[in-house]
Parts: C-alpha cells; sequence; structure tokens
C-alpha cells in the first residue's frame, strides 16, 4: 500500500525555543511540539509559572509571601501558598537528611555577609552578633502543618531560599509543559536545568558544566540528561572581598559564615530539580570529605570539582560508587 510520505516536522515536531526574565537572571524553554502551537501563549504560561515562584519566595520582593512569614510572629500559624509550602517542606528534608549542612535559615548570615538585599556591604557587627549566640537551623525552629498548609515558627529566623527556590522555577517549567502535553524539553534557570523525555531523535539532552573559573564562562565538559535534572552549586559565581578574602554566598549555618573548603563546585542530578538544587548546596557545604561521602552513602549521582593547586580535579558518585574519572560513573556521562 502506498501512503505520501509524512511532513518530518509532524513527525518528530517542530523545535521551539522561548525565554525571559525572572528572578534577577533568565529562564529559557526548548522543546519539541506541534508545528501550529501558539508559541506566544505558552510564552505567557511560562512566564506566570516562574513569576509565581519569584512572587511568593523572593527575599528581594518586600510583599513576597516568603517575607511575609519572615515578619510573622512567633507561635502563630501562617497559611502559605501550595508552591511554597511545597518547597518549605523539601528543604526542611533536605535539612534533616543532610544533617543540617542544607539550611533555609541563614537569611539573616546572608544579608550580613552582603549577599541579600542592599547586597555589596559587610556588616562586621551583625556577623559577631551572630556568631555570638547558638545558631538554630530552620529544621528546629519552623514547623509545618500539611493537612492545612501552614507554618509557624518557635523562634525568630530569618528564612532565604535561594538554594532551592531557582530549581523549584524550573520544576514548575517542566509541570507547565508537561500540562499542556508536551514530553520532549530542556528547561533551566541560570544553568539549573530539567529535561523531559529525549530529543525526537533519541538522543539525550546536553548539558554544559561551567568551569569554576571567576570572571570566565569557559565550558569545562558536558553533560547527558534524559528525563531528569542537574543543578550546581559553587563559589565563583556571587563572592565578596573582605579583609583581603574571598568570600563565596553559600553559608555554613554551623560556623555561622560562608562555606569554605576545598570544593569549588558540586553538580547534583536528580528527579526534580528543587532537590537537584537543595543537594549542590547541601554537599558543597558539607565539603570534600563528608560531602563526597553522604553522596555515595546515599547514591546519588554527583559531580564534585575540587580545586588543586591551579587546576582542578574531579570527583563523582553514582549508585554508592566513587570514581576519580567521571567518564566511568554510571549515569553521569560527563567528558572533559
Amino acid at each position: 500500500m502506498y501512503s505520501e510520505p509524512r511532513d518530518p516536522a509532524a513527525v518528530s515536531g517542530q523545535r521551539y525555543s522561548l525565554h525571559g526574565e525572572t528572578m534577577g537572571t533568565r529562564y529559557s524553554a526548548v522543546f519539541f511540539a506541534a508545528p501550529d502551537l501558539d508559541a506566544e501563549a505558552i510564552g505567557l504560561r511560562l512566564f506566570a509559572a516562574v513569576d509565581a515562584v519569584d512572587r511568593q519566595m523572593s527575599s528581594w520582593q518586600p510583599h513576597s509571601d516568603l517575607n511575609r512569614l519572615n515578619a510573622a510572629p512567633t507561635g502563630q500559624w501562617l497559611s502559605v501558598p501550595a508552591e511554597l509550602f511545597t518547597v518549605l517542606e523539601a528543604a526542611l528534608q533536605v535539612s534533616r537528611e543532610s544533617h543540617g549542612a542544607f539550611d533555609i535559615g541563614v537569611g539573616a548570615l546572608v544579608h550580613a555577609w552582603g549577599f541579600g538585599p542592599g547586597q555589596g556591604r559587610v556588616d562586621e557587627q551583625q556577623i559577631d552578633a551572630l556568631r555570638a549566640r547558638p545558631h538554630r537551623p530552620a529544621s528546629d525552629v519552623l514547623e509545618i502543618d500539611p493537612v492545612h498548609r501552614r507554618v509557624r515558627k518557635s523562634a525568630a529566623i530569618t528564612l532565604d531560599l535561594s538554594g532551592i527556590a531557582k530549581g523549584f522555577g524550573v520544576d514548575q517549567l517542566a509541570c507547565c509543559l508537561a500540562g499542556l502535553g508536551i514530553t520532549r524539553y530542556l528547561v533551566g534557570i541560570d544553568g539549573e536545568m530539567r529535561a523531559g523525555g529525549s530529543k525526537p531523535d533519541g538522543q539525550p539532552w546536553i548539558i554544559a558544566i561551567e568551569k569554576p573559573i571567576r570572571h570566565l564562562r569557559e565550558v569545562m565538559g558536558v553533560m547527558e540528561l534524559d528525563d531528569a535534572a542537574i543543578a550546581s552549586s559553587g563559589d565563583y559565581r556571587h563572592w565578596v572581598e573582605h579583609h583581603g578574602t574571598s568570600h563565596a554566598h553559600t553559608m555554613n549555618g554551623a560556623r555561622r559564615e560562608p562555606a569554605a573548603n576545598a570544593l569549588a563546585a558540586v553538580s547534583v542530578v536528580a528527579p526534580s530539580c528543587m532537590l537537584a538544587d537543595a543537594w549542590a548546596t547541601a554537599l558543597l557545604v558539607l565539603g570534600e570529605s563528608a560531602g563526597i561521602e553522604l553522596a555515595r552513602v546515599r547514591g546519588m549521582e554527583a559531580l564534585f570539582v575540587l580545586r588543586d593547586g591551579d587546576g582542578f580535579q574531579t570527583l563523582s558518585t553514582s549508585v554508592g560508587e566513587l570514581s576519580g574519572d567521571p567518564q566511568q560513573s554510571p549515569g553521569l556521562a560527563t567528558r572533559s
């Protein structure tokens, strides 16, 4: 039986590329779908998805739901939007599982070290005051009520979601496309990425891994991603100079200071970008010994980049295995 050859675009789908601004940076969405799709309408839905995350979870927007929670009296239950509740619940879980390394209760530290609104000025007086009193992580202070979707604080605390909200925003982009029946996509916000399926030809999505060098955007290698998410945390994007020493923006709550160890960057692959984002932060705080060991014990897929003199050493973990050559680590198709 003879049949007319089908339009390749109708078989594999047309390639679309949309992007916009959010959370002080940019989001992107590349996907394959029917050629007659209303790209403008989808673009509006994508923006609405990430804008809702920003309005709820931003430390920079005075009237965000996060800042409303920060300003709420202790002991008072406060209802919060479903998206914010999801992120708070996940943050507390990762905090417990990382032995407090991931802690959203470091907002006061973030501000004191000059990384919050009004950034750039280190407040030594505030830093000394924070060091003088015991630090209580958010997992000890924040109580959540899943039934009524509300939270309350047992003590004054300033929450900061910069280590997890961006990843959740990526997941929201993915959910937006999936809700429209689009299954082949790559979405991201400032390097945090999530892939849906593979490309129409069956090939995985290729993700560039940056070399952790300040003032320079250079690719260290690439990673293949298929129905998974990846997020990275490092000391090379945001930092301050204080008394001749450079301090990165990721906070070690237990020590009440910026994380400082041999790790330059950590990338984590996980089912959701929210979890990848939080775990990349946690492992960076834990450092080159405890972080790598925890990732190995948990069977996580993670890539660690350690500073080694003027160069870098890479180690990767996957399903309980540790490798000094990322090419040999199953699940992490990284090539240097």
